[in-house]
């Protein structure tokens, strides 16, 4: 018995860490999206272990100028952030988000998990439906669980493509103030709601006091 098992340890021999290096680099610079944990240890010889190798990967892509980075829990090849300069390219901006839209992000990605009727209370007016589809299509928010309070509303949470857009890592990575307003998220009028310095009640004419606004239903 001691030799079958021996004879299957043998056969299911995890390759070299310099070969599982490999596999990851190529199974993530392959892939679209970020590649999570789970499914790089799935995609791996038996045996292996992604996260020491991952490891090992990270270090070879030091001061490179592309770098091996983590998203919430999944991982991507980035251009480095100091050479991010050499990238830019003048281009026509198609659609940008409105002031509600932007502010809504700005509170969700703040106070996540976070209800539609705190989102109200904090900027002090109504969220339209559109607003919350807008950034749902951009993938930046999804729905979180329900709360435990009278009729269960559904909380929205910030994505992995959120994070991704923006460089972080997690949540708490989320920049201040200063940093927001100088990539261009927030201008220099004063903000509502309970943001820092803002001033709650202002309407932002975009249509998010409307009263057809008011009903709309989630389902999990």
């Amino acid at each position: 018995m001691a030799e079958r098992d021996d004879e299957e340890e043998t056969l299911f021999e995890a390759p070299p860490i310099a070969e599982q290096e490999r596999m990851i680099e190529a199974i993530v610079f392959a892939s679209a999206e970020p590649v999570g944990m789970a499914e790089l240890n799935a995609r791996l010889p038996l045996g292996s272990d992604a996260a020491e190798a991952l490891v090992y990967l990270c270090k070879r892509y030091e001061g490179r100028g592309v770098t091996l980075v983590k998203v919430g829990d999944a991982w991507a090849f980035r251009t480095a952030p100091d050479l991010g300069f050499v990238m830019q390219k003048e281009r026509v901006e198609t659609r940008k988000l409105s002031r509600a839209a932007i502010e809504t992000l700005a509170i969700i990605a703040y106070h996540q998990p976070v209800t539609r009727a705190e989102i109200e209370e904090i900027r002090g007016v109504s969220v339209s439906r559109g607003t919350v589809d807008q950034l749902l299509e951009l993938e930046w928010i999804r729905f979180g669980r329900r709360k435990m309070s009278p009729g269960r509303p559904v909380t929205f949470v910030v994505t992995e493509e959120f994070l991704d857009h923006f460089g972080l890592e997690s949540a708490r990575d989320l920049p201040g103030l200063k940093e927001l307003r100088a990539a261009g998220l927030l201008d220099n009028r004063p903000q509502p709601g309970n943001l820092p310095g803002a001033a709650g009640g202002e309407d932002d004419g975009d249509g998010d006091n409307g009263p057809e606004d008011q009903s709309e239903m989630f389902e999990e």
